[in-house]
């Protein structure tokens, strides 16, 4: 598997999911990254954007595993880690996993549950493992959290706790269609109002799990030249130097970055690293890491704002 046969498999992967979910190419590019780079996705946007259809179809054009979890305040860790249960025939207890053990985890509103049954995720999130009485149980190794969250509902949730929000890979916003591409969602799905099924399209296997590990290999062993690497470091730490934020990245963040780095450019079709993978990779990387002062939260700014900014001020190498 060299970059040239990924970025085959990636045009077809964006051409089959496109058939169903119209107009958001660059919310499947970030997922694919993520996939690729072993990361995790929060999707931020309004209902009715399509994040549970894309989250199907991009399952199902890989091959995997999806379940979805709805996060309400009465969920409890259980419900989604599993639980021991006595078994009075064999007179043991018997682990019966929960709906986490899966390849393509869609944890739908995750702020609606509070904090405990969040923290849940942490370890499932980081290790790919959880630990249940003292035993820990392994995930499968494809495993991906892809989280959604409403922006404009506050009543009822809980803020998700930095911890948390540091390990997802991603901070994505999911936008409106434009036009063009919404009038083809109406004449594609219009006849209907339910979600569609996927089984009308037809959506075949992109890739395998055998080749996605291939890809995952290769993405991970790609090269990165030493004033990229400067690059991708200085970037984050000019984030904990400027004045408008009040905590910037860590050093867990440079490894964050260049690894999507090295995704975005074998998408791309190429075996190496550019200062544009990691300058357009900057924004969905930070803007959930870095916490505004708040002077700047006074005058109505946005992180999306400072990091611009900031990307503007650090030089890429030539």
């Amino acid at each position: 598997m060299d970059a040239e046969q990924v970025h085959a498999h990636w045009q077809t992967l964006e051409r089959e999911v496109g058939r169903v979910l119209i107009g958001q190419s660059e919310l499947l590019r970030h997922l694919t990254i993520a996939l690729l780079a072993e990361g995790h996705v929060l999707l931020e946007g309004v209902p009715g954007t399509g994040k549970t259809l894309l989250v199907r179809a991009f399952s199902a054009c890989l091959g995997l595993e999806n379940k979805r979890i709805q996060f309400t305040p009465d969920l409890l860790p259980g419900d989604i880690i599993g639980t021991n249960l006595f078994d009075f025939q064999k007179s043991q207890f018997i682990f019966t996993r929960g709906p986490l053990f899966t390849e393509v985890l869609l944890a739908d509103e995750i702020n609606r549950t509070p904090p405990k049954t969040q923290a849940a995720l942490l370890e499932a999130m980081q290790e790919r493992s959880v630990t249940v009485d003292g035993h820990s149980h392994v995930l499968p190794p494809d495993f991906i959290v892809l989280a959604t969250q409403n922006p404009i509902e506050h009543e009822g949730t809980y803020p998700l706790p930095e911890a948390q929000l540091d390990r997802f890979m991603f901070k994505l916003s999911v936008p409106y269609p434009e036009r063009d591409s919404e009038i083809e969602m109406v004449r594609v799905h219009g006849h209907r109002t339910a979600m569609p099924r996927l089984e009308d399209f037809g959506l075949p296997s992109v890739l395998d799990r055998q080749q996605l590990a291939e890809v995952r290999r290769y993405v991970s062993g790609l090269r990165v030249a030493d004033d990229v690497l400067h690059y991708v470091v200085d970037l984050v730490r000019a984030t904990r130097q400027h004045p408008s934020l009040r905590v910037g990245g860590s050093p867990r963040v440079c490894n964050v970055l260049a690894s999507a780095s090295r995704a975005a450019a074998v998408l791309d079709g190429r075996d190496f690293v550019i200062p544009d993978d990691v300058k357009s990779l900057l924004l969905p990387v930070l803007r959930h890491r870095v916490v505004l002062s708040p002077a700047v939260e006074v005058e109505g700014r946005t992180a999306d704002e400072v990091l611009t900014q900031i990307a503007a001020q650090v030089a890429p190498p030539r």
